[in-house]
C-alpha cells in the first residue's frame, strides 16, 4: 500500500488512542505514604564516583535470534543467548577464549538450516542438549515436556512456526543462563543477575520458575528483570509527569542532601510497585497481573522506577522493574503478603550504580552491554549467507549460478 493510500482517519484514531492513554488520570500520589509500597518513594541517587565502589558483581543477560527465507523453501535461521559481567565498573572474562575483546559468554546450535518440519523439530531437540539448558531441566527434575507452557506436545506446537520456535529457544537459553550464573564459581551473595524483558514466562510453567526463584533467594542472588517497553508505561504516564514536575519543582530545592554537596549531581530518584488496577488495565486481565507463586506467570513483582533524573526528559527515563517477588514479599508462601521494603530499597539504591552513563541515561548499562553482544543484526545473518555460499562453492563443489539460486530473495528482485 502507498504512503498516501493509508486512510487518514486511521492515523488520526492511532494519534487519538495514544493522546487518551497518555494523559489518562490515575489515582497514584504524588506524596510518600509510610509503609506503602504502591506510592512513589524518593531517594538520593549514589554520586558517579562512588558507582564502582562495591564488591557486587553484576550479570546481565540478552538473547536474539533471526531467519531468512528464501522463495525455494530454503530457510536459514539461528538463536543465542549470552551474559556479561562487570565488577567494580570493568568487564569481567566468562570464558576461555584468547581474545581481548569478548569477555562474555554466549551459545549458538549447530543445527541452523530449515527445509521441512523435521529441520525445525532437530532445532527443538538440540536446544535440550545444549549444556546449560540440559542443567535447566535437570534442576527442574521432570522430564522436559513436563516443563513447558504448552503442554506435552509443545514439541509440535512451537515447532510448527519458525518464527515462534527460534525466539522459544532463544527465551529458554536465558533462563538456562540465570540457573549457570547462580552456580558459578565467582558467584557471591549480593551479586545481581539482570535479564532484559520480565521473570515472567509463557514458556515455561510458574511451579518451575518458582523453583528457580527460590534457589536464587537462597543463594542471596538479586535476580531483576527491566524494560523501557512495557504497557504498564503507557497507563502510568500521567502519574510520570506529576511525579516528575514534584520531584524537580518541589522536593528537590528542599531534599537534605547528603551523599554529595555539589549541586550538579545532587539527582532524586524514585521507585513505587505497580497496583492491580493499573496491572489490569495494562495486560486486561491476563495472568501477568497476579501477584503471586501460583496462578499466574514467573515470580516477578512489578514495580516502576526513575533511577537518574535528567530535568525536561518527562518520562524518557522511566523503567519498568521486575522483582524476585520472593525479594519483596519473603514470607509468600506463608500467605504473609508483608512488603521487606528496606531490601527493595536497597535493590533500587543499587541500580543507581548501573544507570548514570550519558549513552542511555536511567538504564543499566550492563543489559545495554549484553544487548549489544548478543544481537543477530542484519550483517550477522549475511556473513551466515556467505559463508554457507563458500562452503558449498569450496568444498561440494558446487556450481555459482546454483548456489544464488539457492538463496535468491525473489522480493529484492521487484
Amino acid at each position: 500500500m502507498n504512503r498516501k493510500e493509508i486512510p487518514q482517519e486511521a492515523i488520526e484514531a492511532v494519534a487519538r488512542h495514544i493522546n487518551e492513554r497518555d494523559n489518562k488520570p490515575t489515582n497514584i500520589p504524588i506524596i510518600t505514604v509510610d509503609g506503602n509500597t504502591e506510592t512513589p518513594h524518593y531517594f538520593e541517587i549514589l554520586p558517579f564516583d562512588q558507582i564502582d565502589n562495591t564488591d557486587i558483581k553484576f550479570f546481565a543477560i540478552d538473547g536474539s535470534y533471526n531467519y531468512q527465507q528464501f522463495y525455494n523453501g530454503l530457510s536459514v535461521g539461528i538463536y543465542t543467548a549470552g551474559c556479561i559481567c562487570y565488577e567494580q565498573g570493568k568487564q569481567l572474562r566468562l570464558n576461555d577464549l584468547d581474545d581481548p575483546i569478548i569477555l562474555g559468554r554466549n551459545y549458538y546450535p549447530n543445527h541452523i538450516l530449515m527445509t521441512s518440519e523435521k529441520d525445525n523439530f532437530a532445532i527443538f531437540d538440540e536446544l535440550l542438549t545444549i549444556e546449560p539448558v540440559k542443567n535447566l531441566i535437570d534442576f527442574f527434575g521432570v522430564e522436559s515436556k513436563k516443563i513447558w507452557g504448552f503442554g506435552e506436545n509443545a514439541r509440535e506446537t512451537i515447532s510448527s512456526n519458525l518464527s515462534k520456535l527460534l525466539s522459544f529457544c532463544q527465551e529458554i537459553l536465558e533462563w538456562s543462563l540465570v540457573l549457570e550464573i547462580a552456580n558459578l564459581d565467582i558467584t557471591q551473595p549480593g551479586d545481581f543477575i539482570l535479564r532484559d524483558g520480565t521473570l515472567r514466562s509463557n514458556n515455561i510453567k510458574q511451579e518451575y520458575l518458582v523453583k528457580l526463584a527460590e534457589h536464587l533467594k537462597s543463594k542471596k542472588l538479586i535476580n531483576v528483570a527491566i524494560t523501557k517497553n512495557s504497557p504498564i508505561k503507557l497507563e502510568l504516564s500521567s502519574s510520570f509527569k506529576k511525579i516528575d514536575a514534584y520531584l524537580q519543582d518541589e522536593l528537590k530545592p528542599k531534599y537534605p542532601f547528603t551523599l554529595t554537596n555539589d549541586p550538579k549531581r545532587q539527582k532524586l530518584c524514585c521507585w513505587f510497585e505497580v497496583s492491580d488496577q493499573i496491572l489490569a488495565s495494562a495486560y486486561s486481565g491476563t495472568e501477568y497481573t497476579k501477584k503471586g507463586i501460583t496462578g499466574g506467570r514467573g515470580f516477578g513483582l512489578f514495580f516502576t522506577a526513575r533511577l537518574d533524573y535528567v530535568e525536561k526528559l518527562q518520562n524518557y527515563d522511566w523503567i519498568v522493574v521486575d522483582l524476585n517477588i520472593f525479594d519483596a514479599i519473603p514470607k509468600i508462601k506463608d500467605k504473609v503478603l508483608d512488603r521487606n521494603y528496606e531490601n527493595i530499597k536497597l535493590i533500587f539504591k543499587e541500580l543507581t550504580r548501573l544507570t548514570q552513563e550519558h549513552y542511555i541515561l536511567g538504564y543499566p548499562y550492563p543489559l545495554a552491554e549484553a544487548h549489544n553482544f548478543v544481537t543477530l543484526k542484519k550483517e550477522f545473518k549475511e556473513e551466515i549467507i556467505r559463508r554457507v555460499k563458500f562452503a558449498l562453492y569450496k568444498e561440494q563443489r558446487m556450481d555459482n549460478v546454483e548456489i544464488e539460486n539457492l538463496f535468491l530473495d525473489i522480493h529484492e528482485r521487484f
